[in-house]
């Protein structure tokens, strides 16, 4: 199993996507669009086969990133942040 600080380094930010908001492995998907899925209902599986291009442990480093957003943790702060190309 992945560890927590591996998970985290799947998130990333970039100014030039969705206006720096944390995004999945330097790509243009929300983490917040993934939460909100999972908050909708919609399985793993199920959003695994609608976006061939993720993987389970980004969906499950969303979760990490939410967990650790939430119990207070700076979080944010130490995502890896990269400027535009």
């Amino acid at each position: 199993m992945t560890n927590e600080t591996e998970l985290l380094a799947r998130i990333t930010v970039r100014s030039d996507v969705f206006g720096g908001k944390p995004i999945i492995r330097d790509m243009r998907m929300a983490v917040e669009h993934v939460l909100g899925m999972l908050a909708a209902g919609d399985t793993v599986p199920t959003i695994l086969s609608e976006y061939p291009f993720l993987e389970a442990e980004d969906i499950q480093a969303c979760l990490v990133f939410a967990y650790r957003s939430l119990a207070g943790e700076q979080v944010y702060e130490r995502l890896a942040v990269r400027s535009a190309p």
